[in-house]
């Protein structure tokens, strides 16, 4: 029997994509999800363990606050942006979007050293407690809207 929905109140506030890999991240309102093509249009959609990536507004604050930066959420290079819920440590947990999709949370989206190039600190900065994001697998896929209600089943 899964485990109970222990965050329930989060919202989606940004999708983004990149149609070539290194290339700039695009903003969008909507997108389609699913599982052969991750976030559509996305260069890294591809199935396998890292086919989304998702940062938490609240942890990108916190980044750049330690890399005394101001800096919008695309410079992260993740795909959502999502508010209300924490990420850390939750490995495993399905992550509900919507009303239809769900992704399973594969791990913790390491930065690289791009995000130096970004800001002077800002890899250091997105390296503890799991601000980087997390990296997701697609498990039922949708249509996906900015303002979507988002929660987080973890396991057990």
């Amino acid at each position: 029997m899964p485990g109970p929905l222990s965050d329930h109140r989060g919202i989606v506030l940004g999708i983004a994509r990149r149609h070539v890999k290194r290339g700039p991240m695009l903003a969008l309102d909507q997108v389609e999800v699913s599982k052969a093509a991750g976030v559509a249009g996305d260069t890294r959609g591809r199935p396998g363990q890292r086919q989304i990536t998702i940062l938490s507004a609240k942890a990108w604050l916190v980044a750049c606050t330690l890399a005394g930066a101001d800096l919008p959420w695309l410079a992260r290079r993740a795909n959502l942006l999502i508010e209300g819920l924490d990420l850390r440590h939750s490995s495993g947990a399905v992550l509900h979007l919507g009303d239809d999709i769900e992704l399973l949370v594969t791990g913790e989206l390491d930065p690289c050293e791009r995000m130096d190039a970004v800001a002077p600190g800002l890899k250091a900065a997105l390296t503890d407690d799991w601000r980087g994001g997390v990296t997701c697998r697609v498990q039922r896929g949708g249509l996906l809207t900015v303002g979507a209600r988002a929660g987080l089943r973890r396991a057990g």
